[in-house]
């Protein structure tokens, strides 16, 4: 192969480069937008689910035979460099229960509310210290094995049937 030859082969490399650079930048931002879609969808569908139990408990405040004086939502409190939203809380004077409610329950879901949050949350609501403290998770789907999981845990399960809530108690 001449030198030309291979400056000539170099040049169109680098034009089908350009080419394919330009294509791969047009596939990445189309990538982007579905995931910023996909993202979205998901998010919705976790605030259907909030507002749902929300508006359902607001209306009826009872879990597990306990009626409860207030509720409520989207809960945020920091303290140290200790920060955790609650997504429901009903309070009696003698009763809090922690609910976090997800469309679709998974078993990390479990481990974190568990694990995390509910461990977090007297360090940051010491007010409730002398409270009998619940779990729960409210869902729209949850499949068997992770029922059974947030049921071993103690984790009360809230679950939509119709338009009415259904609680399976730990």
């Amino acid at each position: 192969m001449t030198d030309a030859e291979l400056r000539e082969l170099v040049a169109s490399l680098a034009v089908a480069q350009a080419k394919t650079d330009a294509q791969l930048a047009k596939t990445d931002s189309k990538l982007n937008k579905l995931a910023e879609m996909y993202g979205g969808v998901g998010n919705n569908q976790g605030k259907v689910a909030e507002e749902f139990y929300y508006n359902s408990l607001k209306h009826n405040p009872e879990l597990n035979g306990i009626r409860f004086d207030f509720i409520e939502k989207n809960v945020t409190r920091s303290k140290g460099g200790l920060e955790e939203e609650y997504d429901l809380l009903l309070v009696n004077g003698e009763d809090v229960y922690v609910v976090e409610v997800k469309y679709r329950l998974h078993p990390k879901d479990i481990e974190r509310f568990v694990g995390r949050k509910a461990a977090n949350f007297l360090k940051l609501y010491p007010e409730y210290q002398q409270y009998r403290i619940h779990l729960a998770m409210a869902t729209f789907a949850v499949e068997e094995d992770v029922k059974r999981l947030a049921l071993e845990q103690g984790v009360t399960l809230l679950q939509r049937r119709g338009d009415v809530i259904e609680t399976v108690a730990a």
